[in-house]
């Protein structure tokens, strides 16, 4: 008895077709990181922003480049150091002795693809630049609102091991990510290979080779049909009962926000098109559970002690809880 076959209500083979052609513009520079990979490009497809963690040299910022390498789209790196002010960010005004007037100088915020570095490096008041950019895709400086450009994400790196000279990101700010991704170092294999692919040409040279592969009104095209995407209402539900259950769990002291929720229904969604399905299923939502909740979750102090993790807790939640079929 052959399986069942279902049609899809959107042509997903444009996406697709992008996504394979990303992947592989992108392997030219990185070396095994799929899993992160895949998660970056889930995130542009679905409007949301990236928090990537990991020890120095497992090619985080190198990744960010390469991505970014891959469209059409404006591209700007800013580097956060403990002197970085808001300005800097974001812009300032500047008075013109011509016409006696003020006129706005736009920062490096400006883009379509913001790559930060080290975003840990800088203190609190310019954190605090960032919030109405990331939410809400608009600056307001000295009472005028200058709105982003479309598309727009945030791809920001940090180091979890040095604390000297860091500053710990407030809550708010993160739950303003819709991923944080864990970069892992590469396996053995992985590590012969990147020793031998770049035993006669560099890393640099490569990346200047990365040719725009996504046009940035595709971009946008394909943001939208990750909208069409369907979310079954049993499966709005479970992804209710797990942001429910991160609240009431006893390991964790702060739970997840609705706006997780969202990060987890339309990261589900952009993971399905990009599997070439226009329907979301319990495995998507699982995916993409601890990428979106994992930075928003605060564990109580005496379960840290322990050596809890969060990523543990999401993985007790999503085991105790009913599978929707």
């Amino acid at each position: 008895m052959m399986p069942p076959t279902f049609e899809s209500r959107i042509d997903l083979a444009p996406l697709e077709q992008q996504v394979r052609a990303i992947r592989e513009a992108v392997s030219r520079v990185i070396v095994g990181q799929q899993e992160m990979i895949d998660l970056m490009i889930a995130a542009f497809l679905m409007k949301g922003h990236v928090l990537i963690e990991g020890v120095p040299g497992i090619a985080k910022t190198l990744a960010a480049r390469a991505l970014a390498s891959c469209t059409d789209a404006g591209f700007s790196r800013i580097q956060f150091t403990p002197d970085l002010m808001p300005s800097d960010v974001i812009g300032t005004s500047v008075f013109n002795l011509k016409t006696s007037d003020f006129a706005f100088h736009a920062g490096p915020i400006f883009s379509n693809v913001i790559l930060i570095d080290e975003i840990n490096r800088a203190p609190a008041k310019t954190q605090s630049a960032l919030f109405e950019v990331m939410e809400e895709r608009q600056a307001t400086v000295d009472g005028t609102t200058y709105a982003m450009a479309q598309p727009f994400i945030v791809m920001a790196t940090q180091n979890p091991l040095e604390h000297e000279g860091t500053y710990k990101l407030p809550e708010a700010q993160l739950d303003r990510f819709a991923f944080k991704i864990i970069a892992h170092y590469p396996g053995f294999e992985e590590e012969i290979e990147i020793l031998q692919r770049f035993t006669t040409r560099s890393v640099e040279a490569e990346l200047k080779r990365v040719q725009p592969v996504l046009a940035k009104a595709e971009w946008l095209r394909l943001q939208e049909l990750v909208q069409q995407v369907r979310v079954e209402p049993q499966l709005l539900n479970y992804i209710a009962r797990i942001i429910r259950d991160t609240r009431q769990h006893h390991a964790l002291y702060l739970g997840a926000s609705p706006r997780a929720g969202l990060a987890v229904m339309n990261g589900a969604r952009a993971w399905a098109a990009m599997h070439g399905r226009d329907f979301v299923t319990p495995d998507d939502i699982r995916t993409i559970v601890v990428p979106a909740l994992q930075h928003r979750l605060l564990l109580t102090a005496e379960k840290e002690m322990e050596g809890l993790t969060v990523s543990k807790v999401l993985s007790q939640i999503l085991d105790q809880l009913e599978v929707p079929r």
